[in-house]
């Protein structure tokens, strides 16, 4: 079995309707000035889950989101047939931790940016399962889209998460496991739904990928 234990938890699910001017005027006090302008929804969101997280130069973090923040690039898009410098700016910004990183000027050892959609959440959970640092920040989310969701290329909601993985035991509020097996696969949680437990301190336990997986709460 390989396992780790949480020791920082805090997750974003804004309302539904929250724009991101509403979060720029929410979260404004967590960001320097010359980087709030630029950041994303998902960004900020991020910003704010890893605030206060201890992270380290020497500590890794793994990034997961199925979109990207594809809703950068509607906002671009629909500013046509005047095109907004600034939103294509934003279309091409570094993705949402990327900007939380640079803005705060965090050092890292290594970043894992990880993009999918069945098995999004086991592949990012086994990453920092599998990551030599002793410490991993296991972060992800999604930021809501617009005309995209017609087409399946957006999220329907935004929201993110943030966990510090150690190996250390004492003082956890969690654990997150994976031990292989020849169990029949089932269908795992969607990064949402992973949040939404993270939320609640929900457990969580599915077989996927070739083992069985769990998240469990002290």
């Amino acid at each position: 079995m390989t396992e780790r234990y949480i020791h920082h938890l805090r997750v974003e699910l804004p309302p539904t309707e929250e724009t991101l001017a509403t979060a720029r005027l929410r979260l404004a006090e967590k960001f320097p000035r010359t980087a709030l302008r630029r950041m994303t929804h998902l960004g900020l969101l991020l910003g704010a889950t890893l605030e206060g997280s201890p992270l380290m130069p020497e500590d890794a973090l793994v990034y997961a989101s199925t979109f990207a923040e594809t809703r950068a690039l509607e906002d671009f898009l629909a500013s046509f047939p005047a095109a907004s410098p600034l939103l294509f700016q934003t279309s091409i910004h570094p993705g949402g931790v990327q900007q939380v990183l640079i803005g705060r000027q965090q050092p890292i050892a290594r970043l894992w940016p990880l993009a999918g959609r069945t098995h999004l959440v086991e592949h990012s959970v086994l990453t920092a399962l599998l990551e030599p640092s002793a410490r991993v920040a296991l972060v992800g989310g999604e930021e809501r889209g617009t005309w995209m969701l017609d087409y399946h290329m957006a999220s329907a909601r935004s929201f993110a998460f943030a966990l510090l993985l150690t190996h250390e035991p004492a003082g956890a509020t969690g654990r997150i496991a994976f031990a292989p097996s020849a169990a029949a696969a089932e269908a795992g949680p969607t990064l949402e739904k992973f949040a939404e437990a993270l939320a609640e301190r929900h457990p969580l336990h599915w077989c996927s990928a070739g083992g069985t997986w769990s998240l469990e709460w002290r």
